[in-house]
């Protein structure tokens, strides 16, 4: 018995380490692109941006079961494209309206209709936000958003692997735990911290703490959200395109949940303060 619990040990220590070693090196391929496109600004980050939403259009449209795959497919990457490229709130909200209507019209008959409905928003608002957080603030701060959504996930996976402990939903997310969600704030408040102190913030290095303190807790929400539209199809991964992480739904879905929240943050409730 021993030697059997000894084997089954050492095996998920060896898969949840090589698992880390190719979500390593899918970051050390990815995250240099994010961030020169990112230095660059428009067009490039934006086109960036928008190949993420069509990629994740596609897997959307592919990981709800459908009878029109590439009409979903085409309707998210258009209204995602709208508010990514275009610049104009009236014509995205013009679009998001026209997107709803025809996913609702195109879905009936769909045994997952209302998921195929929620791609519009879900997909569209989340990414479209990551393009208006940069147009309103800036290269510096959407960079540190961003370094802060990638300490959650690092900080969530690393010590949620070591410390164990409780699980956080595990109806939902049954490798989800309260060791990972303190792991991946604390990861994030101290990277916030850090790059304060490197571009000059200092004084604002307190600030920015709480802010990416929330923000783990919003970008938990995404993935907690991922995992259950997940179970309730039945798929453990929405694709297989980055190592290591599964599809780029499995990659961002933390980010286009907090990207919103962000972003109303710094318009609206930042000038109030």
């Amino acid at each position: 018995m021993e030697k059997t619990e000894s084997g089954s040990w050492t095996g998920a220590i060896r898969k949840k380490f090589g698992s880390f070693i190719k979500r390593s090196l899918a970051a050390l391929v990815l995250a240099p692109v994010v961030i020169g496109c990112l230095y660059v600004g428009y067009p490039l980050f934006h086109l960036l941006v928008f190949l993420a939403g069509t990629i994740l259009a596609w897997e959307w449209a592919h990981m709800v079961p459908n009878s029109r795959g590439a009409f979903y497919t085409a309707l998210y990457a258009f209204v995602v494209g709208v508010a990514v490229l275009l610049g104009s709130w009236c014509a995205f909200f013009l679009s998001l309206l026209g997107g709803l209507v025809l996913a609702f019209v195109k879905s009936k008959g769909e045994t997952r209709r209302r998921l195929l409905i929620l791609g519009v928003p879900y997909i569209s608002i989340g990414l479209g936000s990551v393009a208006w957080l940069y147009e309103l603030v800036g290269f510096a701060v959407t960079l540190w958003f961003v370094l802060v959504v990638w300490a959650v996930d690092v900080g969530g996976y690393v010590f949620g692997c070591l410390l164990k402990g409780p699980k956080l939903a595990p109806r939902i997310s049954p490798n989800k735990t309260w060791a990972g969600l303190f792991g991946g704030m604390l990861l994030a408040v101290g990277v916030s911290t850090l790059f304060c102190y490197y571009v000059g913030a200092g004084p604002h290095a307190i600030y920015y703490g709480i802010l990416a303190a929330m923000i783990t807790v919003v970008a938990q929400l995404g993935d907690l959200s991922e995992s259950a539209i997940k179970r309730t199809l039945n798929l453990k991964d929405s694709g297989d395109l980055i190592p290591g992480h599964g599809g780029i739904f499995d990659r961002i879905d933390g980010l286009i949940f907090a990207a919103p929240v962000v972003y109303i943050f710094f318009r609206y409730v930042l000038f109030l303060i």
